[in-house]
């Protein structure tokens, strides 16, 4: 138990240290970002479970208005900003990545790839357009075309969080949780 808590704090703090990675802005008001990376990583590493409890810890802190996002924000109204759909879906994403993992019992590295753009990608994506499209009073396609930019940088993503995670088997295989 105690070793489930701090790992699920742990991966809640690597999301917020991701946040200082510098963001690049775009017009649609959601910033490109590495915390996504983040997101994908609880997943994988730490299954589906203890991911998905990472990333709402994560999300309850900047909730309550610690400036843990991309550029320093927080508070209640990140939830209710052209991100609030991307917020959603990062428990989402965590848990679908960290099922994968756990489920798929393909080599670790390409179950974890796997995982991160189910997760990361799919249902990420999913999450965030719709969100857009309500908060920015857009329709699905057009709300789409403005996620476009984030597809090649989250699928990059995806191969590093595949990467780590094989990385991470390799040398420390009882710390990948969404194996054990």
């Amino acid at each position: 138990m105690e070793r489930n808590l701090t790992h699920i704090a742990l991966f809640a703090a690597l999301i917020a240290v991701l946040g200082l990675v510098p963001k690049i802005d775009l017009a649609s008001g959601v910033p490109i970002t590495a915390q996504s990376l983040g997101i994908m990583l609880c997943g994988t590493v730490l299954g589906a479970k203890r991911g998905t409890l990472a990333v709402l810890l994560f999300l309850g802190l900047t909730a309550l208005g610690l400036p843990l996002l991309a550029g320093g924000r927080g508070g209640l109204g990140v939830f209710v900003s052209p991100t609030a759909g991307y917020l959603v879906g990062f428990p989402l994403a965590a848990f679908v990545a960290g099922l994968v993992v756990e489920k798929w019992r393909a080599p670790v590295g390409i179950a974890a790839f796997g995982g991160a753009f189910l997760g990361g990608l799919v249902v990420l994506h999913a999450c965030g357009i719709a969100g857009m499209a309500v908060v920015l009073g857009k329709t699905l396609p057009e709300a789409a075309g403005l996620a476009l930019p984030f597809f090649a940088g989250d699928l990059l993503k995806a191969v590093i969080a595949g990467a780590i995670t094989q990385g991470l088997a390799r040398v420390r295989p009882q710390a990948l949780l969404s194996r054990g």
